[in-house]
């Protein structure tokens, strides 16, 4: 794990030598592409360092968080060709690569709380930074305070821990279910269900994504929202049995607040603030499925936790797209896509269909196995399910059908189409997620 941390690492000086940009990328595409050859076969830990490791679920994470990264600094050309800080954004994205990596493959909870916060700076720094509107600073200010002081008291349960067993490695910490109380499951949970977030604790998510570059939702959409459901997943095992008697709150919550959101989906009129709130109800999903606590629950929620970081930051790179031609993001002004830019209509229906959980997406392998593993765990889940599955269709069709029909802005252009730069862009993020499914047993364990 080691070598590719260094690899990352001696990157950034390159960041800061003007014309350098399209080397930094291809550099991080090597570094995704090698690291395809590090697959954990044997279903445990392996590629051990110092405080690094890897495993099946570390292995999947590590590798979206390798591709969104390289797909920002494809999408953001246009930092590039205005000269707008193009180093110090170069150097932001490997920094937050950097952060990302050394969290997914910490194998002790200390460090990877320190590097589950530190990943939060350079966030922010690209909403600041490169964001659209001065509401950025509040949109920020919003990100670092919901996810700041729900984090505070894992920490103290991270310590307490530590205290108690005297190692916070995450070899030992099965077996340790007797340290668990009320107070102490909940200083453990509630921080990943914020970070993922759940429904009512969800309201820094939309103002984040608003506000942000393209490059800081993909990597919000993308990988940073699956920081929750990583952490809940390591810290189970010291909470199992506590997990059994409050899993129903949670699982009701979050599946009753999703269809709340499938509902505000079907209210936009903000491209960005529709496929927000879409991750919000599909994050839903992925927190019932978890807190079921049975095998296909917890297998079936990592798969929609990939499938959903490519689906979503491919959406968010259209709407970038349409955003750069228009200069607005609302859908009176992008309506009648079709007539102006018929080429990427197609990309349109291939990422909505995705998103809808069409075959053969990885989106519908996820959202099966957590059907089944909620409606095995309580029968009474199902007319939620309905109504949620209902809506996520909806919402998506209401997306595709009222930006690409309609009548035509008069104010725009006849026709525009797209770069290759753009069609590469996206072809990487559609590709991945319908490919994956020939080779399910790296997303989805009990295949």
């Amino acid at each position: 794990m080691l070598k590719f941390l260094c690899f990352l690492i001696f990157l950034i000086p390159l960041c800061f030598y003007s014309g350098l940009w399209w080397l930094v990328c291809s550099m991080m595409f090597f570094a995704s592409f090698l690291y395809l050859f590090f697959f954990p076969y044997f279903f445990c830990w392996g590629g051990l360092g110092y405080i690094f490791g890897c495993d099946l679920i570390s292995y999947g994470l590590i590798l979206l968080s390798l591709w969104i990264c390289v797909l920002m600094i494809l999408a953001s050309e246009s930092v590039f060709r205005l000269g707008y800080f193009s180093g110090f954004f170069l150097f932001v994205v490997v920094v937050l690569t950097i952060l990302l990596y050394c969290t997914f493959s910490s194998i002790s909870l200390l460090s990877f709380y320190i590097f589950f916060e530190s990943s939060l700076i350079p966030t922010l720094f690209l909403i600041l930074g490169w964001g659209y509107q001065p509401e950025r600073v509040q949109a920020g200010i919003y990100l670092l305070f919901y996810t700041l002081l729900a984090s505070l008291p894992l920490l103290v349960g991270i310590l307490f821990i530590y205290n108690s067993l005297g190692s916070l490695c995450l070899f030992t910490l099965s077996g340790s279910e007797h340290l668990v109380g009320g107070l102490f499951y909940l200083c453990m949970v509630f921080a990943f269900l914020v970070k993922m977030p759940m429904f009512m604790v969800h309201l820094w998510l939309p103002s984040a994504h608003v506000e942000a570059p393209v490059s800081g939702s993909m990597i919000l959409a993308g990988v940073l929202l699956k920081l929750g459901g990583y952490g809940l997943l390591r810290a189970f095992p010291v909470l199992f049995s506590f997990g059994f008697k409050f899993g129903v709150v949670w699982v009701a919550l979050s599946l009753v607040g999703g269809l709340f959101v499938s509902l505000f989906c079907m209210r936009q009129t903000d491209l960005k603030s529709l496929i927000a709130y879409s991750s919000v109800a599909h994050m839903s999903m992925v927190i019932g499925g978890i807190m079921t606590l049975n095998y296909w629950g917890v297998c079936s929620s990592f798969a929609l936790m990939v499938a959903h970081g490519l689906c979503s930051s491919g959406l968010f790179c259209l709407s970038n797209i349409s955003y750069e031609r228009f200069s607005s993001r609302s859908l009176l002004i992008n309506s009648g896509l079709i007539n102006l830019m018929p080429s990427m209509a197609m990309w349109w229906f291939l990422l909505s269909s995705c998103n809808m959980a069409a075959p053969p997406s990885l989106n519908l392998l996820g959202e099966i196995g957590l059907l089944s593993s909620l409606v095995s765990w309580s029968w009474c889940l199902m007319f939620v399910l309905i109504f949620l599955s209902f809506f996520s269709a909806a919402y998506t069709l209401y997306l595709y059908s009222y930006s690409q029909h309609g009548s035509i802005y008069s104010g725009i252009y006849s026709c525009s189409l797209g770069y290759v730069r753009e069609f590469m862009l996206l072809f990487l993020h559609w590709f991945p997620l319908n490919l994956i499914i020939l080779k399910v047993d790296v997303s989805v364990f009990w295949v």
